[in-house]
Protein backbone atom coordinates (compact mmCIF):
# COMPACT_ATOMS: atom_id res chain seq x y z
CA UNK A 1 0.00 0.00 0.00
CA UNK A 2 1.30 3.44 -0.92
CA UNK A 3 -0.15 6.92 -0.57
CA UNK A 4 2.60 8.50 -2.68
CA UNK A 5 0.17 8.94 -5.59
CA UNK A 6 -1.81 11.46 -3.52
CA UNK A 7 -0.83 15.09 -3.17
CA UNK A 8 -4.19 16.70 -2.41
CA UNK A 9 -7.02 14.89 -0.57
CA UNK A 10 -10.40 16.44 0.26
CA UNK A 11 -12.80 15.20 2.95
CA UNK A 12 -16.40 16.22 2.23
CA UNK A 13 -19.94 15.66 3.45
CA UNK A 14 -22.93 17.48 4.95
CA UNK A 15 -22.97 19.43 8.21
CA UNK A 16 -22.44 17.13 11.19
CA UNK A 17 -20.97 14.19 9.29
CA UNK A 18 -17.51 14.59 10.84
CA UNK A 19 -15.45 15.80 7.88
CA UNK A 20 -13.35 18.27 9.87
CA UNK A 21 -12.52 15.72 12.57
CA UNK A 22 -11.46 13.21 9.93
CA UNK A 23 -9.44 15.79 8.00
CA UNK A 24 -7.57 16.70 11.18
CA UNK A 25 -6.75 13.08 11.97
CA UNK A 26 -5.76 12.23 8.42
CA UNK A 27 -3.44 15.22 8.24
CA UNK A 28 -1.84 14.32 11.57
CA UNK A 29 -1.41 10.65 10.67
CA UNK A 30 -0.05 11.41 7.18
CA UNK A 31 2.11 14.35 8.34
CA UNK A 32 0.46 16.60 5.79
CA UNK A 33 -0.60 20.22 5.53
CA UNK A 34 -4.12 20.77 6.87
CA UNK A 35 -6.50 23.27 5.23
CA UNK A 36 -9.81 23.79 7.02
CA UNK A 37 -12.83 25.90 6.19
CA UNK A 38 -13.35 28.62 8.78
CA UNK A 39 -17.07 29.10 9.37
CA UNK A 40 -16.45 31.03 12.58
CA UNK A 41 -14.87 33.82 10.49
CA UNK A 42 -18.01 34.34 8.41
CA UNK A 43 -19.85 37.27 10.03
CA UNK A 44 -23.07 36.47 8.13
CA UNK A 45 -23.39 32.82 9.14
CA UNK A 46 -25.17 33.24 12.52
CA UNK A 47 -27.67 35.59 10.88
CA UNK A 48 -28.10 33.16 7.97
CA UNK A 49 -29.35 30.42 10.27
CA UNK A 50 -31.81 32.91 11.76
CA UNK A 51 -33.05 34.29 8.41
CA UNK A 52 -31.85 32.25 5.41
CA UNK A 53 -33.68 34.21 2.73
CA UNK A 54 -32.17 37.53 3.80
CA UNK A 55 -28.57 36.48 4.47
CA UNK A 56 -28.01 33.61 2.03
CA UNK A 57 -26.21 35.64 -0.63
CA UNK A 58 -23.63 37.44 1.56
CA UNK A 59 -23.03 34.21 3.50
CA UNK A 60 -22.43 32.28 0.29
CA UNK A 61 -20.17 34.90 -1.26
CA UNK A 62 -18.09 35.27 1.89
CA UNK A 63 -17.46 31.52 1.93
CA UNK A 64 -16.64 31.50 -1.78
CA UNK A 65 -14.02 34.27 -1.53
CA UNK A 66 -12.62 32.76 1.67
CA UNK A 67 -12.21 29.30 0.11
CA UNK A 68 -10.65 30.65 -3.06
CA UNK A 69 -8.06 32.47 -0.95
CA UNK A 70 -7.32 29.27 0.99
CA UNK A 71 -6.99 27.21 -2.19
CA UNK A 72 -4.54 29.73 -3.63
CA UNK A 73 -2.28 28.76 -0.74
CA UNK A 74 -2.47 25.13 -1.87
CA UNK A 75 -1.48 26.03 -5.43
CA UNK A 76 1.63 27.73 -4.03
CA UNK A 77 2.68 24.59 -2.18
CA UNK A 78 5.08 22.02 -3.60
CA UNK A 79 2.42 19.34 -3.98
CA UNK A 80 4.92 16.92 -5.47
CA UNK A 81 6.74 16.73 -2.16
CA UNK A 82 4.00 17.61 0.30
CA UNK A 83 0.49 16.23 0.86
CA UNK A 84 -2.40 18.58 1.63
CA UNK A 85 -5.64 17.48 3.32
CA UNK A 86 -8.62 19.82 3.07
CA UNK A 87 -12.16 19.65 4.51
CA UNK A 88 -14.01 21.35 1.64
CA UNK A 89 -14.43 20.85 -2.10
CA UNK A 90 -14.94 24.09 -3.99
CA UNK A 91 -16.96 22.36 -6.72
CA UNK A 92 -19.75 21.64 -4.25
CA UNK A 93 -20.22 25.31 -3.27
CA UNK A 94 -23.09 25.84 -5.74
CA UNK A 95 -24.95 23.03 -3.97
CA UNK A 96 -25.60 25.36 -1.03
CA UNK A 97 -26.38 28.27 -3.34
CA UNK A 98 -29.09 26.32 -5.14
CA UNK A 99 -30.68 25.42 -1.80
CA UNK A 100 -30.89 29.00 -0.55
CA UNK A 101 -30.74 31.35 -3.55
CA UNK A 102 -33.03 31.94 -6.50
CA UNK A 103 -33.55 34.31 -9.40
CA UNK A 104 -31.11 37.19 -9.81
CA UNK A 105 -29.17 36.32 -6.63
CA UNK A 106 -28.49 32.78 -7.82
CA UNK A 107 -27.50 34.08 -11.24
CA UNK A 108 -25.09 36.59 -9.69
CA UNK A 109 -23.55 33.95 -7.44
CA UNK A 110 -23.09 31.55 -10.37
CA UNK A 111 -21.37 34.22 -12.47
CA UNK A 112 -18.91 34.96 -9.66
CA UNK A 113 -18.32 31.25 -8.99
CA UNK A 114 -17.65 30.53 -12.68
CA UNK A 115 -15.10 33.34 -12.85
CA UNK A 116 -13.21 32.16 -9.75
CA UNK A 117 -13.40 28.37 -10.13
CA UNK A 118 -10.45 28.03 -12.58
CA UNK A 119 -8.15 29.27 -9.81
CA UNK A 120 -8.86 26.19 -7.67
CA UNK A 121 -6.76 23.01 -7.91
CA UNK A 122 -8.50 19.66 -8.40
CA UNK A 123 -8.02 17.02 -5.67
CA UNK A 124 -6.45 13.62 -6.34
CA UNK A 125 -9.18 12.09 -4.17
CA UNK A 126 -12.39 13.08 -2.39
CA UNK A 127 -13.42 11.11 0.70
CA UNK A 128 -17.18 11.65 0.80
CA UNK A 129 -18.69 10.91 4.22
CA UNK A 130 -22.35 9.91 4.40
CA UNK A 131 -24.75 9.59 7.36
CA UNK A 132 -28.50 9.50 7.84
CA UNK A 133 -30.18 12.90 8.44
CA UNK A 134 -31.19 11.83 11.97
CA UNK A 135 -27.54 11.07 12.73
CA UNK A 136 -26.45 14.44 11.36
CA UNK A 137 -29.04 16.24 13.47
CA UNK A 138 -27.99 14.39 16.64
CA UNK A 139 -24.31 15.18 16.01
CA UNK A 140 -25.01 18.87 15.37
CA UNK A 141 -27.02 19.09 18.59
CA UNK A 142 -24.33 17.23 20.54
CA UNK A 143 -21.45 19.48 19.53
CA UNK A 144 -23.40 22.49 20.76
CA UNK A 145 -22.13 25.26 18.48
CA UNK A 146 -24.26 28.27 19.37
CA UNK A 147 -24.90 29.63 15.88
CA UNK A 148 -25.92 26.13 14.68
CA UNK A 149 -28.82 25.85 17.12
CA UNK A 150 -31.44 27.07 14.60
CA UNK A 151 -30.48 24.34 12.08
CA UNK A 152 -33.53 22.14 11.56
CA UNK A 153 -33.75 18.43 10.91
CA UNK A 154 -35.57 19.26 7.68
CA UNK A 155 -32.71 21.44 6.43
CA UNK A 156 -30.17 18.70 7.19
CA UNK A 157 -32.29 16.11 5.37
CA UNK A 158 -32.47 18.38 2.32
CA UNK A 159 -28.72 19.01 2.52
CA UNK A 160 -27.90 15.29 2.79
CA UNK A 161 -30.06 14.55 -0.24
CA UNK A 162 -28.37 17.35 -2.20
CA UNK A 163 -24.94 15.91 -1.37
CA UNK A 164 -26.05 12.47 -2.54
CA UNK A 165 -27.26 13.90 -5.84
CA UNK A 166 -24.13 15.98 -6.30
CA UNK A 167 -21.70 13.13 -5.78
CA UNK A 168 -23.78 10.74 -7.86
CA UNK A 169 -22.93 12.91 -10.87
CA UNK A 170 -19.46 14.10 -9.77
CA UNK A 171 -16.67 12.63 -11.92
CA UNK A 172 -13.93 15.26 -11.91
CA UNK A 173 -11.69 13.11 -9.67
CA UNK A 174 -11.81 9.77 -7.82
CA UNK A 175 -14.31 9.53 -4.94
CA UNK A 176 -14.29 7.15 -1.98
CA UNK A 177 -17.84 7.02 -0.58
CA UNK A 178 -17.75 6.24 3.16
CA UNK A 179 -20.75 5.27 5.27
CA UNK A 180 -19.80 6.85 8.60
CA UNK A 181 -22.81 5.65 10.61
CA UNK A 182 -20.83 3.02 12.55
CA UNK A 183 -17.35 4.43 12.12
CA UNK A 184 -15.57 6.61 14.65
CA UNK A 185 -12.85 8.59 12.94
CA UNK A 186 -12.60 11.14 15.76
CA UNK A 187 -10.98 8.73 18.24
CA UNK A 188 -11.13 5.24 16.71
CA UNK A 189 -7.64 4.18 15.67
CA UNK A 190 -8.79 0.97 13.97
CA UNK A 191 -11.42 2.78 11.91
CA UNK A 192 -8.83 5.32 10.77
CA UNK A 193 -6.37 2.54 9.92
CA UNK A 194 -8.98 0.77 7.79
CA UNK A 195 -9.84 3.96 5.95
CA UNK A 196 -6.20 4.77 5.20
CA UNK A 197 -5.71 1.22 3.93
CA UNK A 198 -8.67 1.63 1.59
CA UNK A 199 -7.37 5.00 0.36
CA UNK A 200 -4.01 3.44 -0.41
CA UNK A 201 -5.54 0.49 -2.28
CA UNK A 202 -8.00 2.48 -4.42
CA UNK A 203 -7.83 1.70 -8.12
CA UNK A 204 -11.10 2.96 -9.57
CA UNK A 205 -12.77 6.36 -9.89
CA UNK A 206 -15.53 5.47 -7.41
CA UNK A 207 -15.33 3.01 -4.55
CA UNK A 208 -17.33 2.41 -1.38
CA UNK A 209 -16.20 1.79 2.18
CA UNK A 210 -18.66 0.39 4.72
CA UNK A 211 -18.21 -1.11 8.19
CA UNK A 212 -17.46 -4.80 8.00
CA UNK A 213 -15.81 -4.80 4.59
Amino acid sequence: MSLSKYHYIVVEGPIGVGKTSLARRLAARLHSTLVLERPEQNPFLPRFYQDMARFALPTQLFFLFQRIAQLREITQMDLFNRLAVCDFLLEKDPLFARLTLSGDELHLYQQIFDSLKPQAPLPDLVVYLQAQPATLYERVRRRGVEFERPISAEYLALLADSYTRFFYHFSACPVLVVNSEKLNFATGERDLDLLIERIGSMRGNREFFNWGE
